[in-house]
């Protein structure tokens, strides 16, 4: 190897050492990319929500064309939560790729039960990942996975940004568990595996809300009443996740517990070592050129 020139200093990353076993992160909340967070999931909560404060003459079901318009709203926002973490504290090359490696991976994953019974393999990555990568990068990547699988299975409409915001919701739920610098092992394990299954049952019936709303022009005894109480057409919700959903919410929250215990140590640990080795926090310092 040769030397570098005299007069310059050598760029090195320092590693970086803290108390205990503190996982790195590739993406550490600042107050932008809450402020830009907490936004856009209180504008998904109220996408998803509204509909059931609906008056009686709010003509709801002639409203189902202005989904598209939502859609055009939502993505932008999502792609401000990134935009807002780049500029609060900054995604680096490294951090770019294991983004984009991922987010692959989840969308290859997700066609292959061609949601077949609620098969869904790329739940138990989303989880693992975000656990190991922190929320702020859990959210860009359930959002981009989603949205990477919508393009590969040719599912973009106005369902996908509910898609996307959902997933980011479930990947950053599992970075917000407890222990993750500390907890280990089996215990780990089956804190992500009952993670996991409660994510695929919720995340079935946020996207059950999603639609719900706009089938109440079939004036079946599950359908949405424009104006009626809320607890009522919460009761109607309810019987309809039971009668259309269920038997895929399930099956897929299963399988993210299955795969969770019987590939979590070897994903966790690569993911991990992944981590380590990107020294995503490594101070950047100038040491003196060698003689």
């Amino acid at each position: 190897m040769t030397s570098a020139p005299k007069g310059r200093g050598e760029l090195r990353a320092q590693p970086h050492t803290t108390r205990g076993d503190r996982q790195a992160r590739p993406i550490r909340l600042g107050r932008r990319s809450m402020a830009a967070l907490a936004l856009v999931s209180a504008i998904g909560v109220v996408a998803f929500g509204w509909p059931l404060l609906a008056g009686p003459d709010s003509g709801l079901g002639a409203h189902a064309q202005d989904a598209p318009w939502l859609f055009a709203a939502l993505l932008p926002l999502l792609v401000g939560v990134v935009v807002a973490t780049i500029s609060d504290v900054g995604l680096d090359a490294k951090a770019i790729a294991m983004l984009g490696v991922l987010a692959a991976a989840g969308a290859a994953l997700r066609p292959l039960g061609a949601g077949t019974a609620g098969i869904e393999p790329m739940f138990f990555l989303m989880v693992l990942s975000g656990r190991v990568l922190g929320p702020g990068f859990g959210f860009v990547l359930g959002a981009v996975s989603m949205f990477a699988s919508a393009l590969l299975t040719g599912g973009v409409g106005p369902w996908m940004p509910f898609q996307m915001l959902s997933m980011g919701w479930v990947c950053m739920g599992a970075g917000l568990l407890p222990g993750a610098d500390t907890l280990r092992g089996r215990r780990e394990l089956w804190l992500l595996g009952a993670y996991g299954a409660v994510a695929s049952v919720l995340y079935g019936t946020v996207m059950n809300l999603q639609g719900w709303p706009y089938i109440s022009g079939l004036a079946t005894g599950v359908s949405f009443v424009p104006g009626d109480a809320v607890g009522d057409n919460l009761a109607r919700f309810l019987a309809y996740c039971l009668a259309t959903s269920l038997g895929w919410d399930l099956p897929r929250a299963v399988l993210t517990v299955v795969l969770s215990l019987a590939l979590g140590p070897a994903v966790l640990k690569a993911l991990r070592r992944a981590t380590r080795r990107a020294a995503f926090e490594a101070p950047v310092t100038f040491e003196a050129p060698r003689p």
